[in-house]
């Protein structure tokens, strides 16, 4: 296991980065005040919750814990249970529902992984909207951003420190994925991100970035628009489309194998527009094109 990164990005506001941002490698951030910590999502393992958990004690020198989650995927809320009965779980509603339908499905992908005693802690606090929370003299705010990288997002945004945490709708240097939500709703997301004008992005998974991570996003996006057409024109499906394609300049983002994940979504957004976004699609068997497209199971070093 590469050793996680605690890197101050404000006064007393951290991003805890997993080498190498990767499947399942999530980031993760710190907010501490005078009696405890903001932590904005979890781990996908237990040995990785544990970590994440003792680099929190480690600079928060109060005991209460908040913990956010982004969105419901099993990466950034499997280590809810680390943190304790005592600690507050908060989210959107959807994504709480999401969560407790979804359950440890995510498991059953890399069923090699050591997970260890990872469970399901829906919860305890929803907003559905906006909720402002007052920590310490800090103002933080959650913001629903979805529908995007999900059906339901959150992003944690602190306007005195202008530090934006953006889940999974922003991963600079990775392949964006929007297999569980939607290419039309993350776009327009990334325009509600720009209003913000954050200073320091902290996304889902990646190094730490700009605003600029919005347009290398959106350029991304707008790119596979574009391919999804052409495949349309061409009677081909999600997998033979990624097939013909060539990536470009995209094929040195982490996790290229994305592709097929975003096809479907896109062409399905293309067959439907004006829909309803978001709609679930057949994750097992998607995940299975990605599969093959890669030739093999996509590596996932959690």
């Amino acid at each position: 296991m590469v050793a996680p990164e605690l890197v101050e990005v404000a006064e007393g506001v951290h991003a805890y980065l997993q080498p190498d941002g990767g499947w399942c490698l999530n980031n993760a951030g710190v907010i501490t005040t005078p009696d405890g910590a903001v932590v904005v999502d979890t781990a996908a393992t237990e040995r990785r919750a544990l970590a994440l958990r003792d680099a929190v004690d480690g600079v928060a020198g109060g005991d209460r814990r908040l913990v956010v989650n982004t969105h419901f995927h099993g990466d950034h809320v499997f280590g809810n249970a680390v943190f304790g009965p005592e600690a507050t779980v908060v989210s959107h509603a959807g994504t709480r529902e999401e969560i407790a339908e979804t359950g440890l499905a995510l498991t059953g992908l890399w069923p090699d992984v050591e997970w260890g005693d990872v469970g399901v802690v829906p919860p305890g606090v929803t907003y559905t909207d906006r909720l402002t929370v007052h920590a310490g003299g800090r103002r933080i705010e959650l913001i629903s951003a979805g529908p995007a990288h999900t059906r339901h997002d959150t992003v944690v945004w602190l306007p005195e420190e202008r530090v934006l945490f953006a889940g999974d709708i922003v991963m600079p240097g990775c392949t964006p994925f929007v297999m569980m939500g939607t290419v039309s709703g993350t776009l327009a997301t990334l325009d509600l991100l720009r209003e913000l004008r954050p200073e320091v992005v902290v996304g889902g998974h990646g190094p730490v970035a700009g605003p600029h991570a919005f347009d290398e996003t959106e350029a991304y996006l707008r790119w596979l628009l574009r391919v999804a057409a052409d495949g349309a024109r061409r009677g081909l499906d999600a997998l033979g489309t990624a097939r013909e394609c060539s990536l470009g300049e995209y094929g040195g983002l982490l996790d290229p194998e994305r592709l097929v994940g975003n096809l479907h979504r896109a062409l399905l957004e293309l067959g439907e527009p004006g829909g309803e976004p978001g709609l679930p699609l057949d994750v097992p068997a998607v995940f299975g094109e990605i599969v093959e497209f890669n030739g093999g199971l996509p590596a996932c070093h959690a």
